[in-house]
């Protein structure tokens, strides 16, 4: 339902996150331009959202493609996970 990142950004840091088709093109309503902002973090199951929505359920059972845009962090893990953490 929901994409969790371990993330620790520098005061500096940022990503955003997005979702391609199996063709490495971007899926609507999930592409970098409506990615929210993660910054200023360090935790274990960061909830990813898209113009403030986080559900990622319309892409159950889909194979997808993540694009991880980043500059001064470190990722350390991602899952795909039920609302409520790991």
């Amino acid at each position: 339902e929901q994409l969790l990142l371990n993330v620790d950004t520098s005061a500096s840091g940022e990503l955003r996150v997005e979702m391609l088709d199996e063709q490495g093109q971007p899926i609507p309503n999930y592409t970098l331009k409506d990615c929210d902002l993660v910054h200023t973090a360090n935790e274990i199951s960061r909830v990813v959202k898209w113009k403030g929505e986080s559900s990622v359920k319309d892409l159950a059972g889909k194979p997808v493609r993540l694009r991880f845009v980043m500059r001064a962090l470190d990722l350390y893990a991602f899952q795909f996970a039920e609302r409520g953490g790991i």
